[in-house]
């Protein structure tokens, strides 16, 4: 098997699992990217998200100078394609994290590029909470703050769960392009050490490797949002 292996997949074996270009950094380099960033741009997303319902016209706290300041920003950084947005923002990249090379450059791009894309899933996600339940914690005395975390957080969540899923696949795409500022991963793998070079078989793994990471986090935010939609009846 082994041998096998290794003769239709001559260039796969050759990279190895360690080192700078090895399988095993690689794919650690996408997680590192996809978790913090995912993380960065979950906050911020959900910051802007709830901004957005809340200050609407129709919203808990009508403020139109916020939404629209919040509405812009969301939509001038969705309409940056990413592969812009790398270069776009460099200089900030470099005052944050101190270089704008790296893994580390990259999630500064990558949460900027992920946010806007997450707020409008967020947006959406809680505008479909029941009315009839917001005006109901008003009128016991419900703060914002009941308001947020009890209500709309809370009778969301299994819609925000799978808008994350979503979300978390579209920035593991992201990670691919991010490549082009040394930030490594299977998509830099695919890119450089596989179409580059003419090597298809290491193209077609990490290809491969790429979809079993996204199949995972679909089962995974899947099973999630489930539970979390069980649970709220």
């Amino acid at each position: 098997m082994i041998s096998w292996f290794s003769k239709v997949f001559p260039n796969v074996v050759q990279l190895g699992w360690g080192g700078d270009a090895g399988w095993g950094t690689s794919i650690m380099q996408t997680l590192f990217m996809t978790f913090w960033a995912a993380i960065f741009g979950g906050i911020l997303g959900i910051i802007f998200g709830l901004i957005l319902v809340l200050t609407k016209d129709d919203g808990i706290r009508p403020n139109k100078f916020w939404f629209n300041l919040c509405d812009k920003l969301v939509s001038v950084f969705r309409a940056i394609p990413f592969i812009i947005l790398l270069a776009f923002i460099a200089p900030v990249t470099q005052k944050i994290v101190g270089t704008q090379i790296g893994m580390k450059a990259a999630l500064v791009p990558l949460t900027l590029g992920t946010f806007p894309f997450y707020a409008r899933q967020v947006q959406v996600a809680l505008e479909s909470v029941d009315q009839g339940k917001i005006e109901a914690a008003q009128s016991i005395g419900a703060t914002i703050w009941d308001l947020i975390f009890s209500v709309y957080l809370n009778e969301a969540r299994s819609e925000l769960c799978r808008v994350s899923t979503v979300t978390i696949i579209s920035l593991i795409g992201l990670t691919a392009m991010a490549g082009a500022i040394g930030a490594g991963g299977l998509g830099n793998s695919a890119i450089s050490y596989g179409y580059n070079r003419f090597n298809n078989d290491v193209t077609l793994v990490a290809t491969v490797l790429v979809i079993i990471l996204i199949f995972i986090v679909q089962i995974i935010g899947d099973f999630f949002a489930k539970k979390l939609n069980h649970q709220s009846r």
